[in-house]
């Protein structure tokens, strides 16, 4: 039976088509995700299992309980991709969780249980946005500067044929970055943009991340990342490092170009510097 929220956020915004909560809690379903019950949302409940996965309209949005179990959350969320039909799959985790998610989960977004209600109504509605009127799935294209490619949809870094191994954070942090080249933001701005206005951490987090993605990009590309002193980080879509190359051989053929021909020496100087 579907149970529904108490507290509406916005009267205006219509409820979305069909929302599932996959789950094996033995607690009341709502505490899975206590923010979906403030909403003005119908949602139904099933077992969250990898043997029965149940029938999808072709506009449902799935909701993966995986707090407690990372495998079997990870397991379930794979064979909901492989059903056929069009459905958005994300998967609710703890703060603690989020390290465990990748690519290889192949969801379309992540929640974590704390989130507020505003923020899920918001990931809800973007899900929902991935649906066409027909039920649709709509392609969303990802993000390249040089060789790295970010991919928003499974939350991957490949740099050339390589995919990156790095945490949910470091991919948000990347990926705020690169969809603004060439803005700088604060340490400020990135904690409040990135982790949310709800972190209380020092801005040390950003460096740390910051460090980590440098690490993980290597030297050809981490210049990408760049460091504005005093200030905070910016996206470099053509690091100096990248560019190098061409512009030394440039560099060099000026100069060459520009060096004057060694005249004669003149015969008395020559017969001085002999004697």
């Amino acid at each position: 039976m579907p149970t529904r929220g108490a507290v509406a956020i916005d009267a205006r915004e219509p409820a979305l088509t069909d929302v599932l909560l996959m789950t094996n809690t033995r607690d009341d379903a709502r505490l899975v995700l206590p923010a979906l019950a403030l909403l003005r949302q119908d949602f139904r409940v099933t077992c969250a299992d990898t043997a029965a996965v149940p029938d999808l309209t072709r506009s449902s949005i799935v909701i993966v309980d995986g707090r407690s179990e990372l495998p079997g959350a990870r397991a379930l969320c794979r064979q909901l991709r492989a059903r056929d039909g069009d459905h958005v799959v994300l998967t609710v985790v703890t703060e603690g969780g989020l390290a465990g998610v990748n690519g290889d989960w192949e969801i379309d977004d992540v929640i974590v249980d704390t989130a507020s209600p505003a923020e899920v109504d918001a990931r809800l509605r973007l899900a929902q946005s991935r649906l066409s009127a027909t039920g649709t799935a709509q392609p969303v294209s990802g993000i390249r500067h040089g060789a790295i490619l970010i991919d928003p949809a499974t939350r991957t870094v490949t740099l050339g044929s390589r995919k990156l191994t790095i945490t949910y954070q470091e991919f948000q942090l990347l990926l705020h970055l690169a969809q603004h080249p060439g803005r700088v933001f604060t340490r400020t701005e990135l904690l409040s943009q990135v982790w949310g206005h709800h972190y209380v951490g020092g801005c040390r987090t950003v460096d740390v991340h910051v460090r980590r993605l440098r690490s993980a990009l290597g030297v050809e590309h981490a210049d990408h990342i760049g460091t504005v002193r005093r200030v905070g980080y910016t996206f470099v879509p053509q690091p100096w490092r990248a560019a190098e190359p061409a512009r030394a051989v440039a560099v060099e053929a000026a100069g060459l170009s520009s060096r004057r021909p060694h005249a004669p020496e003149e015969p008395t100087r020559l017969a001085a510097r002999a004697g």
